[in-house]
């Protein structure tokens, strides 16, 4: 009886896709995790230099 279960349960591929395709989900999130967290430091030079720019040109035209 037991042997019947375990053979049922390792024979079973039903479910296979869906952990299948939870790891691919998986590994996207922590992937465009990563790009967001090293593309910080650079949009916030982006975002500093445009501050500088719009600050000096704020002082030109006064």
């Amino acid at each position: 009886m037991i042997g019947t279960i375990i053979h049922g349960l390792w024979s079973e591929e039903s479910g296979q896709d869906t952990v299948e395709y939870t790891l691919l989900l998986a590994f996207v999130c922590f992937a465009s995790a990563a790009l967001f967290i090293g593309g910080g430091g650079t949009i916030n030079a982006i975002w500093i230099t445009a501050q500088g720019l719009l600050s000096n040109a704020s002082t030109a035209a006064s």
